[in-house]
């Protein structure tokens, strides 16, 4: 759970506005659970840009061609400093700190030939080669990068272009690395497009989450598109490693973006929410992509919500029924249920759900809606009725009424 500065700033993201966000999660949401800030990438591009990536750009190296801070966009990492200054800020905070960086070798760095993969490039990205996995170099870059990140005092590490297409041999690499590094690290990979389920045994050997879709942007077919995904992957959600739908595309995005111009997000309140319940159902890693000190205080209490991020901590988390607009899913916290019902349609939605149909028992207790914190009117059905048409006699009836692209998030406590 935390903030990564790509939906907002994409490239260009400085020293201040890093710290700015970090500031302002340590004072508002630290005490929720959101506690890691991710600079994503192109960090060492000194004339990075919204919109796009620069071919040729001259990238800050050291002596060992290893990529450093733009000192100009970073001046804490002037004279070989590195991110170590930015990190201990963070820390200070209370916060842990991550980075993005991307599979392979810089094209610039001296030399590079005697250990790159010209024929294994990024397809959207210009600045790096792959590398040649057969050559002992590749490992030894992989290890000498990981140490400096050690050194900065990195948490984090979000791995770009290692999943699509897949790069099991990279993935193996990288993760070593980390083993050797002498600091633990969380290994994030990505973009998680076309991402098979039968990579799931290996990417929990050697990562701590993983893109299941990619980039999302405030879009509801961004949205919609990750229902089929989650009901996918989240069952496999856990210690041993967790699909990741991408970070939340909420509040003031676009300001130096990759995407699109200034703004708040395009979706509505109804998909905001619906968004959250999602990902929170579904048990993914939380990353924010809006600006949070000039996101709206409505954007920042979907963050804030102890009953729905508690969540997170529930078991057997699932889809369990999908026919038209309605998606049901259901898990199991600590003495209560939860259930989640979206409407994935434009017109708003009334229906009677039966009980024993989202995991509950045929009687129940009380229901309450976590978004809004108000009780649930259920009905003990006895006779089959219009008004709770679909619940059989035995059963009991949880009325919901559903926004368009709405939803609600229930918890019944016995």
């Amino acid at each position: 759970m935390g903030w990564n500065s790509w939906d907002c700033y994409g490239t260009t993201v400085t020293e201040e506005e890093v710290l700015a966000n970090a500031r302002f999660m340590a004072e508002h949401l630290l005490e929720f659970g959101w506690d890691t800030v991710v600079v994503d990438i192109d960090w060492s591009d000194p004339t990075a840009r919204a919109h796009g990536y620069n071919d040729g750009a001259p990238l800050c190296l050291d002596e060992l061609g290893r990529l450093v801070p733009d000192p100009g966009r970073f001046p804490s990492a002037a004279g070989g400093e590195g991110f170590a200054p930015l990190a201990e800020q963070v820390h200070a905070l209370g916060l842990k700190f991550g980075i993005h960086v991307m599979r392979g070798i810089p094209r610039s760095v001296p030399g590079v030939d005697e250990v790159a993969d010209r024929t294994n490039v990024c397809e959207w990205n210009p600045d790096m080669f792959g590398l040649d996995h057969t050559n002992p170099g590749a490992q030894a870059y992989y290890d000498s990068v990981l140490s400096l990140y050690a050194q900065w005092g990195v948490d984090f590490l979000k791995v770009d272009d290692m999943l699509w297409p897949y790069q099991a041999v990279d993935i193996e690499a990288f993760a070593a690395a980390i083993r050797r590094c002498g600091r633990p690290m969380e290994l994030s990979l990505s973009p998680g497009r076309d991402l098979s389920l039968s990579r799931l045994d290996h990417l929990r050997e050697h990562a701590t989450m993983w893109r299941i879709c990619d980039d999302l942007w405030d879009r509801w077919e961004d949205v919609e598109a990750n229902f089929a995904r989650f009901a996918r992957w989240a069952p496999h959600a856990g210690p041993q490693g967790w699909p990741d739908g991408d970070m939340l595309p909420l509040g003031r995005v676009g300001i130096r973006a990759e995407r699109g111009e200034p703004r708040h997000d395009r979706l509505t309140p109804a998909e905001r929410r619906t968004l959250m319940t999602l990902w929170v159902v579904a048990r993914s890693p939380l990353m924010i992509g809006g600006d949070l000190p000039t996101s709206d205080p409505a954007t920042i209490a979907l963050f804030t919500n102890p009953d729905v991020l508690a969540v997170l901590s529930s078991t057997g988390n699932r889809e369990v029924f999908r026919e038209g607009p309605l998606v049901l899913w259901t898990s199991q916290g600590e003495g209560v249920g939860y259930v989640a019902a979206f409407n994935l349609g434009p017109e708003p939605l009334e229906v009677a759900l039966d009980s024993q149909n989202v995991d509950l028992p045929a009687r129940l207790g009380t229901v309450e809606e976590l978004w809004t914190g108000t009780p649930v009117s259920t009905v003990p059905v006895t006779a089959q009725e219009d008004s709770t048409r679909g619940v059989a006699p035995g059963s009991t009836a949880i009325p919901v009424v559903l926004a368009p692209h709405g939803a609600v998030l229930l918890r019944h406590t016995p």
